[in-house]
């Protein structure tokens, strides 16, 4: 039943953190599977595992000095000041409003120590979990981890690294069903109504928390990419709603940008791993030229990676895919029925077949957002 499916999980986490050294692989495995870490005290043993962050050598607490003379600080004063739903209700407001300084120091300890680093309106919403689940002086390491890596390319001076992102949306879309993809695309609906999605963890969007951090749990232990993969796989489980909308932009846009409450996160997580093995970055679209890849998450993750001197989270997502589809005649499902990424391979024969106005407008879209993309670079 449940409890004993939860101890047994609880065991093996507390198995593999109490290893020498510790298995952050099995760490990541239960992360990534069917109800994630389970509780916020495993929590804050495992997100730093998963960060490499060293529990043991934590930066002393920002001080309120930080503020003076900040660029940033109007700014995400006013964000935190609009932050009172992130924050449990009930809560007194002494103690909530204890922790909205904590968040303000916290952001503006990051941003000074990582001048590289810009402040984005939506940040704060990924701070705060943080905060929430960890406390301020583990949070302030997490986050600083978080944001050199994973939420890089949200954190440049300029939004195209992150529209660049946004456009892996579509493409995701068409491997699994290119008849929502088509009509998308025929609304022109664009992508910005993943934007926040994307740029918070959706935890801007999701009103329970518990849905929150269990995400989290899930992110922190895979590729700084699958944000995306997961908001594909939303879209896709409303496929019916998607189909059923008046075929224009602001129909499409509205019922997108509403996302329900009650979606099945466990199959949705499962699914939006099963996809990043299937259709992984690299076949949807490769680096961008080398100036420009020096600077993305998903390349200096490899870098990350090396750092924390552990077995590599898609391994994990690929043996869950192998073990999950053993025996079973690969046909049988839609996830494996990959198709041709045809506005890519087709842009590199030189358009030579035959190719349809909604797929070249994916070309054209990402070679204007990613100017410095070169047609070689794709698959």
């Amino acid at each position: 039943d449940f409890d004993s499916k939860k101890k047994r999980k609880m065991a093996e986490i507390y198995q593999a953190l109490n290893s020498d050294p510790i298995d952050v692989a099995a760490l990541r495995r239960m992360a990534i599977s069917e109800g994630g870490l389970l509780t916020d005290e495993i929590r804050c043993k495992v997100w730093p595992k998963l960060l490499s962050v060293n529990t043991d050598d934590l930066p002393p607490l920002p001080g309120k000095e930080l503020r003076e003379d900040n660029k940033d600080y109007q700014q995400v004063l006013l964000d935190v000041r609009r932050s009172l739903r992130r924050f449990p209700p009930g809560m007194p407001d002494d103690q909530r409003e204890g922790l909205q300084e904590d968040l303000i120091d916290i952001i503006l300890h990051v941003l000074k120590r990582n001048p590289q680093l810009h402040y984005y309106q939506g940040y704060h919403d990924i701070v705060v979990t943080f905060l929430l689940v960890v406390g301020d002086r583990l949070a302030t390491a997490l986050v600083e981890k978080l944001s050199t890596h994973h939420l890089r390319d949200f954190m440049d001076p300029t939004m195209d690294n992150t529209k660049h992102i946004l456009n892996y949306l579509m493409p995701i879309i068409d491997q699994v069903n290119p008849e929502v993809h088509d009509f998308m695309q025929s609304a022109e609906v664009g992508t910005i109504f993943a934007l926040s999605w994307l740029i918070t963890w959706f935890g801007h969007v999701l009103s329970d928390f518990r849905h929150v951090v269990r995400l989290y749990d899930f992110f922190l232990a895979c590729h700084p990419l699958m944000p995306i993969y997961f908001a594909a796989v939303i879209v896709l489980y409303r496929k019916q709603e998607v189909l059923n909308c008046e075929c224009d932009m602001a129909s499409v846009h509205h019922l997108l940008s509403q996302i329900p409450q009650d979606l099945p996160y466990e199959a949705l997580i499962s699914k939006a791993g099963d996809l990043f093995v299937q259709f992984p970055p690299s076949e949807l679209a490769k680096e961008a030229a080398q100036q420009q890849a020096e600077r993305t998450a998903a390349s200096t993750f490899k870098d990350f990676e090396l750092a924390s001197v552990q077995q590599r989270p898609d391994t994990v997502l690929r043996q869950r895919f192998r073990e999950r589809f053993q025996g079973e005649e690969r046909t049988k499902s839609i996830l494996t029925k990959p198709r041709t990424n045809r506005f890519v391979k087709l842009a590199v024969m030189g358009l030579t077949v035959a190719l349809g106005a909604a797929a070249l407008a994916v070309v054209k879209s990402a070679l204007e957002w990613a100017p410095k993309f070169e047609l070689q670079i794709f698959p």
